[in-house]
């Protein structure tokens, strides 16, 4: 995606546009690898959550979600991110996570649940 035609930028020399536009473009791929991620971790914690219902576990481990923090605190200042920042992504991500978990839940106990085969 080339975003030299940027709205703001025309101005600008055109060896500052191609710098910008190279930095989007890098932007951009980041944004996707992100998206691809939280997919693949959204399939798992669908699985996570499967797996609890048929167990009658419940949706939330708050132990596990303390650790899971004071681990991506660490991870964030060994990276250099703001770990306050990583802090309220992850429980942002694990909110979505439990509400998955409580419809599965329902789900497994009203009988509608479509489990994933075991593949």
């Amino acid at each position: 995606m080339t975003t030299s035609n940027t709205p703001g930028t025309g101005d600008a020399d055109p060896a500052v546009r191609e710098e910008l536009a190279r930095l989007r473009d890098s932007i951009d791929n980041i944004d996707a690898a992100v998206v691809h991620m939280l997919a693949e971790r959204f399939k798992a914690t669908q699985q996570v959550g499967h797996l609890k219902a048929r167990h009658q576990l419940p949706p939330a481990d708050q132990a596990r979600e303390a650790r899971q923090i004071a681990r991506l605190r660490t991870l964030a200042e060994n990276a250099k991110l703001d770990p306050a920042f990583a802090e309220k992504f992850l429980n942002f991500i694990i909110a979505e996570v439990i509400r998955h978990h409580e419809r599965i839940a329902e789900d497994t106990v009203n009988g509608t649940d479509p489990t994933p085969s075991a593949t």
